[in-house]
């Protein structure tokens, strides 16, 4: 567990895996219909979200705003259930559950990397990526499904490789941390 951010390395390296692996789904099949589209954003948003709820209990007793990745993985969840219970969804609504989805988990990441001493700027850069590819979603909804696939599939593979590298620093900089002396 780290400290510094109140969420274990792990829970950020997990949460960077699945999303670069929807991102790399969505690119390489870009001929995707609007239902395996949202096929895929449910189930990157409830892993990514079962994810950091599951890390948020884990540091409950050990971390006074651990409430914020909860609320992330809570997020993200509603998010992903919601576009499985109604698949037939207009690429409207779709696009812009996931645009709202963005702006919180934005928001929330940057809300995370303010207790950062180190590794601040990854998270942060998350967090704004985040932020302004919500925005843009629900400010221009009325892209094709193929270009919509591909500006997910790259905002997927971006914000996945920026956790799973900060997951990996913060273990780093962890396991290089000297262990206390067990004696008086």
């Amino acid at each position: 567990m780290n400290a510094d951010i109140g969420t274990p390395p792990w829970m950020l390296i997990l949460r960077g895996v699945i999303a670069l692996v929807f991102g790399v789904l969505a690119v390489i099949w870009p001929g995707l219909t609007l239902l395996w589209l949202v096929a895929l954003f449910a189930a990157y948003a409830i892993f990514g979200g079962a994810v950091s709820a599951a890390a948020a209990f884990q540091v409950r007793r050990t971390e006074q705003r651990w409430w914020i990745p909860l609320l992330l993985g809570i997020v993200s969840v509603v998010a992903g259930v919601y576009a499985f219970m109604y698949p037939g969804l207009t690429a409207l609504v779709l696009i812009i559950v996931m645009g709202v989805n963005a702006v919180f988990t934005g928001a929330l990441d940057i809300a995370q990397a303010m207790r950062l001493e180190r590794g601040r700027g990854l998270l942060i850069l998350t967090g704004v990526l985040s932020l302004v590819f919500g925005v843009l979603v629900i400010w221009a909804p009325g892209a094709g499904a193929l270009a919509l696939v591909w500006l997910v599939g790259f905002y997927a593979i971006a914000t996945g490789a920026l956790m799973l590298a900060l997951g990996l620093r913060l273990r780093r900089q962890r396991d290089l941390r000297p262990m206390p002396s067990g004696g008086p």
